[in-house]
């Protein structure tokens, strides 16, 4: 699991960090190529996760969120579910590429939930 996080962070343009997490918000594995622990973030953005795809799939009959992605000043996230426990985080600086983060992203989450 590290070595996929590890090559999505290197394949990615802005990536600066990769997460696997539960949707309890618990870090399963991370990689940052920086010195932030990661745990926050992945405990903030699991709690976004449950609300956006339970407004979705409840509320607004969408269906479950396949990916969310929220963009800040100085921070972007991309999120994409992993079976229905888990997702992958994938950390961004602000003048990152979302469609890298997109393509290399679905491919990296089927990888994992091969692993998990």
């Amino acid at each position: 699991m590290l070595s996929t996080l590890k090559q999505l962070v290197g394949e990615v343009d802005g990536a600066w960090a990769a997460a696997i997490s539960g949707l309890d918000g618990l870090l399963v594995e991370s990689y940052s190529a920086t010195d932030v622990d990661l745990s926050l973030l992945a405990a903030e953005h699991a709690g976004m996760l449950r609300s956006v795809s339970q407004a979705y799939s409840q509320t607004l009959s969408g269906g479950q969120a396949r990916e969310f992605y929220v963009r800040a000043e100085r921070l972007s996230v991309f999120l994409h579910p992993i079976g229905q426990n888990f997702f992958l985080l994938l950390a961004l600086s602000g003048r990152s590429n979302l469609g890298q983060a997109r393509l290399y992203g679905r491919d990296a989450a089927t990888r994992l939930e091969a692993e998990l």
